[in-house]
């Protein structure tokens, strides 16, 4: 009866192992970066290209549609978290955590801070665009080659935004 017991046990602990190295990793893994001076932080779900058309015209198959507002990421809308006052593209905003937007345009992106946390997507951003902070427009720069994972790299003084076959970046000045 014991040899019984002691091989289910261990039977029971080898399914356990080989389940948990079967998971793989989420398709969409959250990232944390920071910029080099740790002023500002951002955390984002990066979603990967795998062949799909990114950015484009409604009624397109793209994932994105022009003049539509994107989470800026995968599954929870992205978070920026700025340690001391900023100028985000010439717009003050105070120290905290913001709910970054985007609205993808084919020459410019919309780039809006939101005070309203623990957002799921852009679903119900209607409800809370009343909380935006500061909202500014970007230019589009092209890609000669395009980025599979969206990339989202804070600096000292600025964050790139780089997916698929565009890249913007928003200025972002200390104040004070």
């Amino acid at each position: 009866m014991k040899k019984l017991v002691l091989v289910f046990t261990f039977l029971f602990a080898m399914v356990s192992v080989v389940q948990a190295q079967d998971k793989k990793a989420p398709a969409s893994p959250k990232i944390t970066v920071e910029s080099p001076d740790k002023n500002i932080k951002v955390i984002y779900g990066q979603p990967s290209k795998k062949g799909r058309v990114i950015f484009g015209a409604d009624g397109s198959s793209s994932l994105e549609k022009y003049g539509k507002v994107w989470r800026t990421g995968a599954n929870e809308a992205t978070e920026v978290t700025f340690k001391s006052d900023v100028m985000f593209g010439g717009k003050m905003v105070k120290a905290g955590t913001y709910t970054l937007f985007t609205i993808p345009g084919e020459k410019e992106w919309s780039v809006i801070l939101n005070s309203t946390l623990g957002q799921w997507g852009a679903y119900d951003y209607d409800k809370i665009k009343g909380t935006d902070v500061a909202t500014i427009k970007v230019p589009v720069s092209m890609n000669k080659t395009p980025i599979e994972k969206l990339t989202i790299t804070p600096a000292n003084s600025s964050i790139a935004i780089a997916w698929d076959n565009m890249t913007i970046s928003v200025p972002v000045m200390k104040h004070g």
